[in-house]
């Protein structure tokens, strides 16, 4: 009977920590980026409005326009195009700082970016460096 029980108790641990570890949102990535005067404006010139704009223009801008910053670090998941389509939704489900926000849409800061998958899909957090 005392086996059974330290047996019982013994598989009840590993399944919760089997659980957990799959559960568990790991860090995919991370850069540094300096948002210039050309990050706040998309390709026709326009003035964007919203922080995850800011930050899908960046990436724009690094991987496919070559338009490159000092304190601008490379990524490879928003290498893709289909990636940088993401950033809103990957914004709307991860943190920003209300400092990174304000910076980003003022741009002259660097912000730091960590990109995270989770069950329930690829999210973004972002904080001003």
């Amino acid at each position: 009977m005392k086996y059974r029980s330290a047996f019982f108790l013994t598989a009840s641990i590993a399944l919760g920590l089997s659980t957990g570890i799959a559960r568990a949102d790991w860090l995919v990535e991370e850069y540094n980026a300096y948002i210039g005067e050309e990050d706040l404006y998309n390709s026709n010139g326009e003035a964007l409005t919203e922080p995850w704009q800011v930050i899908r223009q960046d990436r724009a801008n690094y991987h496919r326009y070559g338009v490159r910053q000092p304190g601008d670090e490379g990524d490879s998941f928003f290498a893709s195009a289909k990636n940088r389509e993401k950033a809103e939704r990957m914004l709307e489900y991860g943190t920003i700082e209300n400092r990174a926000a304000r910076a980003l849409l003022r741009g002259g800061s660097v912000i730091n970016v960590q990109i995270f998958r989770g069950a329930d899909g690829d999210y973004i957090n972002v904080a001003v460096d």
